[in-house]
């Protein structure tokens, strides 16, 4: 409900309408409390990259060789190289959950009271992407905990670039999440879009397998796509004497740029469609 405030002046009061940052603070809380209160989800998120993690590893744990996954003291295997993966696939995996609910806020109605309420629209998508970007971030950092199983030994510098990357992949797929999921009414709809578009981005991203063995059409694709370049900065901090692809500067502006392209994207659609007359 819109606060009245008066103007000074008898007889003339104005309904006080609220910044961005507050209703964005409370859809970030509000995502942050709900996913923590569904426990079988926080389960799944972790368990799910980690089986995969696991059996790959054990799969190709011989039959892979790439100077891509070695470092100092520890030796050419699929653990060390797919451990960058593992953790974006946790990111991707907390970002498509994240925001298959906002389909569910449409359906259940919580999203058009939002939509009726005297708050900006830039703030509905700052507090949905934060707040998704937040969970998946640190569901990524989370399994950071399993490094050392594949020889890494970060120091505080290589431990600060890792967080600083999770953060901006999770913030750049969260945010394109949301500009997928924002059209949709359902989420079949929407599962069939993630098969279709984020299941491949993380797949051709230099996570499952690195660009230098795959065939030159999917190399063309790998090098188009900005999840590439993340993936990239993650083994450079945790493989620090690893042979990367790309340098760490570009992989830095890369990352960034998408970041705000995809949020650019998700505000668009949301202002887009709201600002549509009614019938």
């Amino acid at each position: 409900m819109a606060t009245l405030v008066t103007t000074g002046y008898p007889n003339r009061t104005h309904a006080a309408t609220p910044g961005i940052w507050t209703p964005a603070y409370s859809l970030w809380q509000r995502e942050i409390v709900r996913f923590y209160r569904q426990k079988a989800r926080v389960v799944g998120v972790i368990a799910s990259p980690l089986l995969f993690w696991l059996v790959l590893g054990s799969g190709f744990a011989h039959s892979f060789s790439s100077g891509a996954a070695g470092t100092a003291g520890a030796s050419n295997h699929y653990f060390g190289f797919f451990f960058p993966g593992s953790v974006v696939m946790i990111v991707l995996f907390t970002a498509i959950f994240s925001m298959m609910s906002l389909i569910q806020d449409r359906n259940e109605g919580f999203l058009l009271s939002v939509l009726a309420a005297p708050v900006s629209r830039s703030s509905i998508v700052l507090g949905k992407v934060l707040g998704g970007a937040t969970l998946a971030a640190i569901q990524g950092i989370l399994f950071l905990i399993f490094a050392p199983l594949v020889g890494v030994h970060p120091d505080l510098a290589a431990i600060a670039l890792s967080v600083l990357t999770i953060v901006l992949i999770s913030f750049e797929l969260t945010a394109l999440g949301f500009a997928i999921a924002w059209p949709m009414d359902s989420t079949q709809a929407f599962h069939a879009v993630v098969n279709l578009i984020l299941i491949p981005l993380w797949l051709l991203s230099g996570s499952l397998f690195p660009a230098s063995g795959a065939s030159g059409w999917m190399r063309i694709l790998m090098l188009l796509n900005p999840l590439t370049y993340g993936v990239d900065m993650l083994r450079h901090a945790l493989f620090p004497l690893a042979e990367t692809r790309f340098s760490l500067p570009m992989n830095m502006g890369v990352t960034l740029g998408f970041c705000i392209v995809a949020f650019a994207a998700s505000w668009a659609i949301v202002n887009r469609r709201s600002a549509k007359p009614a019938a």
